[in-house]
């Protein structure tokens, strides 16, 4: 595609705009924060931002503080009795 240059006025060729989306699948983001427990380090492992987390658990309706103390699933469930399924 080309663009004209605003600074210098030339056409110049660009293969695309702005950054490719990472697409990284919610079942990715559940393991790293069960495995590091912090939304930085998860997402320093990932390769993404600490927003980007976020908004990935968002979609499906999930907190980082619910992944990491165990009351969510990776299939998107909460589980009862403070993270137990145990029945008393």
């Amino acid at each position: 595609m080309l663009v004209q240059c605003p600074h210098c006025g030339q056409s110049v060729v660009v293969n695309g705009f702005g950054r490719r989306p990472l697409n990284i699948v919610v079942t990715k983001v559940y393991d790293a924060l069960r495995l590091h427990r912090s939304v930085l380090v998860a997402a320093n492992s990932l390769g993404c931002s600490r927003a980007y987390i976020y908004k990935v658990l968002k979609a499906d309706g999930l907190t980082p503080a619910d992944v990491i103390k165990g009351l969510a699933t990776k299939d998107n469930t909460m589980l009862q009795n403070g993270g137990l399924n145990d029945k008393k």
